[in-house]
Parts: C-alpha cells; sequence; structure tokens
C-alpha cells in the first residue's frame, strides 16, 4: 500500500469541499473495498478523507411516508432496522444476501453503492482493463478470456463487467434516490435509475456523480407493499457474488417491479419490462434482455435469469 495522507472533517459539505481541494483525495468510511484496492493499487489516492461521525448514520422518516437512510448507516443495521423489514423487505433480504457478518456490520449505505466491480481482470493489474487504465484493452473480451461471471447486458466493446451490489438492486426496484451534497455547499437528488452509468467508451466513468460530491442519503418513497423478495443464484451459498439476482415486487393484480443483478454494469430494470410482469417471466426476460450480448460462456445467464424470474413470481403466487 502506498503512502497517504489522512484527515476527519467536520461537517458533509466540508467534506466534500476538501476533496475538491486536494489533488487525487478519497472519502473512506466503511472501507471494505476501498482498503483492498489500495493495497492492490487499484486504488492510489494520495489523501483519505475520513467522512465517519458526521451525523450521517441514521434512518428517518420523510413527510411523504417513505425512509431517509444516512449514507454512513451500516449494511447490518439496515438490513435489521424494523420499518425496513416491515415496509421494505426486499431491501433487508438483499443485504442479509451479500458478503459476510462482519462486513455487513462495517459496509456502508454509500460505500455499498460505490463499490468497484470484482472482475477478475479489474484485479489483476497485469491484465489490461479499461475501466482501471482507460484505453489499455479490455482483457475479459480476448480470446480465451474467463467471462462466465459477467455482464451479457448493457455491456460495449470496452468494458463487460458486473456492478456487485446486492443493496443496489433491491433499491432500484424500489425507486431509491440517492442524495448528496457538492463542493459548494449545494445539495441535489439523483435517482438510483440515472446514478450508476453505463460503460459504453468510458467505463472508468461509473457514476454520475462530480469530483468531490459527496452521497449524504439514500431516501425511500412510501411503502409500496405487495410481495417483495430477492432471489441470489450464486456459485455457492455464503460470501458470494451474484450470478443472477432479482428483486421482485409483486402486487396482487400482477403488476409491479423487478431488477436484476449480476447481469450488468448497473441495477437492471425497465418500466416497459415491469408492464409485462402479468404475463410472466419469460416476457419480462425478453424485454430485458432484448439488447445483450453474452459471451460463450456468460450466455446461459438469460435462461438463469428467466428461471429464477419465474421461480420468485410462483413464489409470490403462491
Amino acid at each position: 500500500m502506498r503512502a497517504f495522507s489522512y484527515e476527519k472533517v467536520k461537517n458533509p459539505a466540508g467534506a466534500a469541499a476538501r476533496a475538491a481541494e486536494v489533488a487525487n483525495a478519497k472519502f473512506v468510511a466503511g472501507g471494505t473495498n476501498l482498503l483492498d484496492l489500495m493495497k492492490l493499487e487499484i486504488e492510489t489516492p494520495l489523501h483519505l478523507i475520513d467522512v465517519n461521525g458526521l451525523g450521517l448514520d441514521r434512518i428517518e422518516g420523510t413527510d411523504d411516508g417513505g425512509l431517509r437512510i444516512g449514507t454512513l448507516v451500516r449494511n447490518t443495521a439496515l438490513a435489521a432496522d424494523e420499518r425496513v423489514k416491515r415496509d421494505y423487505p426486499v431491501l433487508t433480504r438483499a443485504l442479509m444476501a451479500g458478503a459476510s457478518g462482519q462486513l455487513r456490520n462495517k459496509a456502508t449505505t454509500g460505500g455499498n453503492l460505490l463499490q468497484r466491480t470484482r472482475c477478475p481482470y479489474f484485479y489483476d493489474t497485469a491484465m489490461a482493463c479499461n475501466k482501471r487504465k482507460p484505453g489499455s484493452g479490455c482483457a475479459a473480451q480476448a480470446p480465451g478470456a474467463f467471462s462466465r461471471q459477467l455482464g451479457v447486458v448493457g455491456v460495449s466493446e470496452a468494458c463487460i463487467a458486473t456492478h456487485p451490489s446486492d443493496m443496489a438492486v433491491a433499491m432500484r426496484a424500489l425507486d431509491a434516490v440517492v442524495e448528496t451534497v457538492m463542493p459548494e455547499g449545494e445539495t441535489r437528488a439523483i435517482p438510483l435509475a440515472d446514478f450508476h452509468l453505463l460503460p459504453g467508451h468510458t467505463p472508468e466513468v461509473e457514476t454520475a456523480l462530480k469530483p468531490g460530491e459527496l452521497i449524504t442519503a439514500v431516501t425511500l418513497p412510501a411503502p409500496v407493499g405487495g410481495h417483495q423478495s430477492y432471489t441470489k443464484v450464486r456459485d455457492r451459498s455464503s460470501y458470494a457474488f451474484a450470478l443472477v439476482s432479482v428483486a421482485l415486487i409483486r402486487q396482487p393484480d400482477g403488476s409491479g417491479a423487478v431488477a436484476l443483478g449480476g447481469v450488468a454494469p448497473k441495477p437492471w430494470r425497465n418500466a416497459a419490462a415491469d408492464k409485462l410482469l402479468p404475463e410472466g417471466a419469460k416476457a419480462v426476460m425478453a424485454e430485458l434482455m432484448k439488447d445483450a450480448r453474452p459471451t460463450e460462456q456468460n450466455r446461459y445467464k438469460i435462461k438463469l435469469a428467466e428461471r429464477t424470474l419465474a421461480s420468485a413470481l410462483n413464489e409470490a403466487k403462491g
């Protein structure tokens, strides 16, 4: 790990201002992803800004009946909150499907949204990776590459990495909104649908955040009810990232929302597919995967996603 300087800040706006002032600065909260990347010298910040202790670790009700989740709320605390378990069970289930108990105790809401891909070529600094080093190429798409875990839709010639978060998939199904503060002190709200970006020709640009911008909270709208589930298919039963995951909200009339994980560079959902839920998994998946460009090794994910959704719908109907 390379040398770096460190400081604590007193308020969110001050943290954002310092991140804009200091060259190559990064925010650190739980550090469950950042510190690993620093040890591998994938991330090499010269300065860390500790955002713990800013009062951003609370879960509060909103005026419209929803919840505001502070960016520093730990994953364990969020999953165990009685309001979340009662009104947003898909979120609790997604959180409990992720990582391990020890990591959930440290990982934060904001950090979970910002975690980097687990593509093996991103983590191997000897391999070409446009996300890690723009313009170097994508080793994951080279002849003979191992792409079984990687993305099938929303990908590009520059990158086929997937976003690893379980929490983000559930929050996408719930129409969450990300609240931030800018270095100038201004705030803004970014729908989660627009927060994570597709790779295109610039896979190194992963979110809509501007330099220095700090996530302060994630808000959930008023509870929508219905049957809510999170189904995660993985190679082993714990401490593994999704090959395919399905966050499902289904109402008694058959309508609802579905978001996929493990298949794209961001949680994958669209309104047209949601409207097809009453017609069943095959119709929904045809819409969600209409622009898929899988490799030979990960083509199975398209059928696996359909079967996983079908299983979740059967459970909801039952």
